[in-house]
Order: structure tokens, then C-alpha cells, then sequence
């Protein structure tokens, strides 16, 4: 399958800052020369994904209106201004992808200006909004879908495969549809992985196991996948992967197949296979492998828990030129699974003001279908929420089981954020959705990425003044997951090393003596005069910070929701400012 690039162009010298921070971003992964936008977007029209042209608008319309032939061929085309401040989709909206590719430029640059129906109302793109959730489109008259949706008519859907999650979204429960089953009148849009009349969408929902003897010729292996689609009636573009033994991890036809088709190739160990069960295990295969069955076991094992022997194994034989022979089965997922495809982003929301918030967080959150979260923090991030993203709040202790959720979601081959406060790495869920993605086996990981956000302890020390110019430490009260005799050897080395500390989750209703001991622990090693910052509410609304001393701490105004940032032995306050020397008395500075 060809690769289709993101191209950008500039009209002038003026583009290249512009240009070289979306390249830097990735959301371009070529650029023209300056000043040859005519010409490259004659030449590449045919084999780029879109075009993002830096420049004005008037210009670039004259520049691709004799370009135009169909919009389903049509590439993407994206202005951006000069400046950066304004990402427009002129060109492939929906079909295309121009709106989601200006919303994600918008998310690093500025503001996306989107002038589309479904966009100005909040509906559902029905003919691009499955591409979020891993679909493939069939063909057919799109344009008088969203047409007769446009005047107000509700949609008759039938939906049978595929996540059901899309549902749950603003723009989704606005279109309120009717469902339709197979028993009664045509419906105007159809979710499955099965072939047929009307407009469909095919989620990734189905797993082809295929064992075969060895070097069986690849004509032979095509043959048999495409008759066994066709004799059912299923969609080769609901198709999530290949399936197979380990021993066949190498095999030339199968590696061959998949990378022809696009399909991933996930390979299982005999043990995982043979404790499958199947309707048609073989003691030839069981001698050969050690395992009675490699296509029905491998294509259930794939399509994962729950999952429908759809098709049971079938088997092909060889034609002349050819060599070998092959077993080919079907499972349909419960939902659907593409982990080669899906991506689990940790993306850290800061204190709070979405002022705040980091580029890389934001674009993070406008490119997943899919955020989950504890609510309270979900609720700073809604204004950055479209109507086509889906919310899934969690409890605030259920850490755990909001990163099996998230990583689960993923693994369906969904774009998901799992938020956290502040920086997800510090005190946040990183460090356990990666361990529990850990815990997966390689071939069915979905991509992993941090997103850091600002901290508390950043947001603290800037509203404070400069109490973090030397070393420093951060330290939970909160002994839920840490043992208390661990937590105080942790202040004794803190107040011996004469480290300022951060003190985070300082008290709560059901902690009300940790903080006092920390104070005791840390008089041992300085002055009662020692500054002490104590924020709370930081990014919000709410937002205190206030100025005290180690001695004179006001223990019981301290919550959970602030946090207390103790200075060293040199740290003052001046002018109302917290501040922490860079070297201690005599050190001389550069």
C-alpha cells in the first residue's frame, strides 16, 4: 500500500517559520520549496493525503481550482495564515480529513476557522466520522446521506459489529437514530463487517487465522483468504490482521500476504494456541505444532476475549504452478480489536487554566476520539472538547481500572487520553498504564506516549517567587499506597540533605496527623523561620498562595487540594517573594 504524504507549502520565505514548526510537530512530513506552490501542487496533486499551504487564502483557491475533478479523489487542502494563528479547511472536509487535520494544526499554532454544516451545528460527519474509530468506508452516495441528514430527516442505522462507544458523544446523541434490524426496511447507514447494499462502515472487527504447510505459494494463501471472504460475505476491509502459529512467523507467503493487503501478522506460541478450544482440532497438527489447531485457534486468540468462531476452517489446496496447502478461519471480535492501529496518550492537563496547558497536552487531546479521566479534571479540559470526542469520567480512586479501561479502548485501535492533573509522570497514571501495557504482548500493544503537562510544584514555585534555584524534592503525605515508615525516612533524608520539599497530598479528612509529623521531622534539620509556600487550588479559579513559615505552619487550613512548598536553610523571603539562593553563603556565582 503506497504511503500518501502531508506536503507543505509556502507562497513566500515568510511560510518557513510556520512550515518548519509543523514539520517539527510531524503534522507535515514534506516541504516544497518557498514560492513553488503552483508547481508542487501540480505534480503531487495525485499522490499526497493533503496539502497544508501557508498563505492567503485567495491565493491558493486560484491555485488548485484547475486542479478539482472529484471530491472522493480530491487530497485535503489546509491554509494556514502567515502568522499561524488560523488553520482553514478549504478542500475535503469530511472525506478528505481537512477539518481534523486543521483542528490538529490549531491544536500547536492557534485556531481552527472550520465553516462546514456538520461543524457550525455540532453533527456528525456521517461520511468521515468512522475513520476516528478505526473504520473503513465503503463506497456509494455519501454526499445524499449527509444531504437528506442536513434536512433534519432522522437516520435509520443498523449496527453490527464495531464499537458502540461513538454513540456516547454529543454529536451522536443529537443525530438520535432509529435503529433498524436485519428483519425490517433498508437502513441508510450501515455498521458491520459483512458486504452489502446501502452506505456501511466496516470496523475492524474480524481475524483471519491461516496455517499452511511450509513455502505455500502466496497465489495459494490469497486465494484461499479471498474465497473465504467472499463465500460469507464478509468485508476485506473489516479485516483487523493475520493470525498464525509462532512456527510460521516466517513463513515468505504469509509475511508476503500481510504486508500486500496491509493486514498486521500477530503469531501465538503452541501452548496459548492448544488451550483454545475449537470444533475441529487435528492430531496431525497437534503432533507437528503442539497444538491441535492453528487457524480457528489463532483467529479467536486475535480477535480477543469474547470473541465468535465466525467462520470455521476451511481449507485450500493447491492448482497447478503452485505448491502446498493452507486452513483459513474467521473469528468476529465482540467489539473489535486493532492494536496494531490504536494509541494510548498520557496527557497531563496541568493545575487547571486551560492557559496553561502545554501545546503537546492539547494537541493530544484534539487528535484522540476518546477521553478518560477522573471527572472533576475532564471538566477544566470540556471547553477543548468537540461534539464528535467521547468522555469517559472515572472515580478518583479507581486509578487502576481507568488504565485497564483506557489501554483496553486502545487496543480496540482507538486514539484514547487518559488524563491526569498536573504532569501524568509525576504522582500521575503514567507509570501504571505503562506497566500494565507492559504486561501485553508486543504484537498486541497499541502506541504508548507521555504528554507532560506543568506541575503543581512548577505552578507553586512561579507563583512563590524562585524557592526551587537548588536541589529540591517532592514527597506524598498520603500513605494509601505508601507505607508511613517509608514516607518518614524519606523527610529525615530530606531534612538532613537540606533539600527544599514539595509536599504533596499534605492532608485529608481521613489523614489528619501526617503533616504536623512532616513539620516535626523537617524542624530537625532547619530554622523555624524556614519559608513556607502554601498553595492551593493552583490554575483554578479559587487559586491562593500564601506565605508562612515552617514554625508558624496553619496546619488546619491545609487540604488535599493544596500544596506545601518547604525552602532550605538559605531560602528568605523578600518583598513579598520566596526565594532560594542558587549557591549557599560564600559560593561564588559565574
Amino acid at each position: 500500500m503506497n504511503h500518501q504524504p502531508i506536503r507543505g507549502l509556502g507562497l513566500s520565505p515568510a511560510a518557513d517559520p510556520v512550515l518548519a514548526r509543523l514539520r517539527q510537530a510531524g503534522l507535515v512530513e514534506v516541504i516544497d520549496q518557498a514560492g513553488e506552490a503552483g508547481a508542487s501542487l501540480r505534480c503531487h496533486w495525485r499522490e499526497s493525503s493533503a496539502f497544508v499551504v501557508v498563505g492567503a487564502c485567495g491565493a491558493v483557491v486560484r491555485l488548485i481550482a484547475p486542479l478539482l475533478s472529484d471530491k472522493a479523489l480530491d487530497p485535503a487542502v489546509v491554509v494556514v495564515d502567515p502568522q499561524g494563528r488560523y488553520a482553514v479547511p478549504v478542500l475535503g472536509g469530511h472525506g478528505a480529513g481537512a477539518e481534523a487535520l486543521s483542528q490538529r494544526i490549531a491544536a500547536l499554532l492557534g485556531e481552527a476557522v472550520l465553516t462546514g454544516a456538520c461543524a457550525a451545528s455540532g453533527r456528525l460527519p456521517l461520511d468521515s466520522f468512522g475513520a476516528a474509530w478505526g473504520w473503513k468506508r465503503g463506497q456509494g452516495d455519501w454526499s445524499g446521506l449527509m444531504k437528506s441528514m442536513g434536512q433534519g430527516q432522522r437516520l435509520r442505522l443498523r449496527q453490527e459489529s464495531g464499537s458502540r462507544l461513538w454513540r456516547q458523544s454529543p454529536a451522536a446523541l443529537r443525530l438520535d437514530p432509529i435503529d433498524i434490524d436485519r428483519s425490517e426496511a433498508a437502513p441508510e447507514l450501515v455498521i458491520s463487517h459483512r458486504l452489502g447494499e446501502g452506505l456501511r462502515w466496516h470496523p475492524p472487527s474480524l481475524w483471519l487465522g491461516l496455517g499452511c504447510e511450509r513455502n505455500t505459494s502466496l497465489s495459494l494463501l490469497e486465494r484461499a483468504v479471498d474465497h473465504c471472504l467472499q463465500a460469507h460475505g464478509l468485508a476485506a476491509e473489516a479485516v483487523a490482521g493475520l493470525a498464525t502459529a509462532e512456527r510460521k512467523a516466517d513463513e515468505p507467503a504469509l509475511l508476503a500476504l500481510a504486508e500486500r493487503r496491509g493486514w498486521p501478522l500477530r503469531c501465538f506460541a503452541a501452548n496459548e494456541l492448544a488451550r483454545v478450544d475449537v470444533p475441529n482440532p487435528s492430531a496431525v497438527v497437534e503432533r507437528e505444532l503442539g497444538t491441535a489447531s492453528v487457524a480457528e485457534a489463532a483467529a479467536r486468540l486475535a480477535a480477543g476475549a469474547e470473541a465468535q468462531l465466525l467462520v470455521e476452517k476451511r481449507i485450500e489446496r493447491s492448482e497447478p504452478g503452485e505448491q502446498g496447502a493452507a486452513t483459513v478461519a474467521v473469528a468476529l471480535c465482540a467489539s473489535q480489536q486493532a492494536p496494531h492501529q490504536g494509541a494510548l496518550n498520557l496527557v497531563g492537563s496541568g493545575p487547571g487554566s486551560l492557559d496553561l496547558l502545554t501545546p503537546d497536552a492539547r494537541r493530544a487531546l484534539a487528535e484522540a476520539t476518546v477521553w478518560v479521566g477522573y471527572g472533576l479534571y475532564l471538566d477544566l479540559l470540556e471547553p477543548l472538547r468537540r461534539p464528535d470526542q467521547v468522555r469517559l469520567d472515572g472515580v478518583l480512586t479507581q486509578e487502576k481500572e481507568r488504565c485497564r479501561q483506557a489501554l483496553e479502548l486502545a487496543a480496540q485501535g482507538l486514539n484514547v487520553a487518559l488524563v491526569s492533573s498536573g504532569d501524568s509522570g509525576i504522582y500521575g497514571m503514567a507509570g501504571l498504564a505503562l506497566e500494565l501495557w507492559m504486561e501485553l504482548p508486543v504484537d498486541g500493544q497499541p502506541s504508548f506516549q507521555v504528554h507532560p503537562g506543568i506541575s503543581a510544584l512548577q505552578l507553586a514555585a512561579a507563583r512563590a517567587g524562585a524557592p526551587l534555584m537548588h536541589d529540591f524534592c517532592t514527597i506524598s503525605l498520603s500513605d494509601r499506597l505508601t507505607p508511613w515508615p517509608t514516607i518518614e525516612a524519606r523527610l529525615q533524608g530530606a531534612a538532613r540533605g537540606d533539600f527544599v520539599v514539595a509536599l504533596y497530598n499534605p492532608r485529608s479528612q481521613g489523614r489528619q496527623w501526617q503533616l504536623e509529623r512532616a513539620r516535626e521531622l523537617l524542624l530537625e534539620g532547619r530554622p523555624a523561620s524556614t519559608p513556607v509556600a502554601l498553595a492551593r487550588q493552583l490554575g483554578r479559579a479559587e487559586e491562593e498562595v500564601r506565605l508562612s513559615s515552617l514554625g508558624e505552619l496553619p496546619i488546619e487550613e491545609v487540604d488535599m487540594l493544596t500544596l506545601v512548598l518547604v525552602g532550605n536553610s538559605s531560602t528568605r523571603v523578600q518583598q513579598g517573594r520566596m526565594v532560594t539562593p542558587r549557591g549557599y553563603p560564600g559560593a561564588v556565582l559565574a
